[in-house]
């Protein structure tokens, strides 16, 4: 992932497995993780999705629902519903994931 055109930063793959989740049958990262990866506010990644809608089809990307929502925080894959900033976060699978830089 570039910061600037000539900085480079690797992140653990640690770090990266922490973040992918197993959700309706598919490995998943939520947008708020994505967006800490990317430097960027989870709001504002949530914008341009919605901006880019055509880009992210239905097989790329998955709003959650109150329920997966609930699971995540009673098996501690997240710590709080406020975590993830009041919203019911987008879950983008690997296409998705890759889409997001464009």
């Amino acid at each position: 992932m570039t910061k600037k055109s000539n900085e480079i930063t690797i992140i653990p793959h640690e770090v990266l497995i922490n973040k992918i989740y197993f959700l309706r049958n598919e490995k998943v990262m939520i947008d708020r993780d994505l967006a800490e990866l990317y430097g960027v506010k989870a709001i504002r990644l949530r914008e341009q999705v919605k901006r880019n809608l055509t880009k992210f089809p239905a097989h790329f990307m998955f709003h959650l629902t109150e329920k997966e929502v609930e699971a995540m925080v009673s098996q501690n894959a997240i710590p709080s519903k406020q975590h993830l900033g009041g919203a019911l976060p987008f879950a983008f699978i690997e296409h998705g994931v890759l889409m997001l830089p464009t």
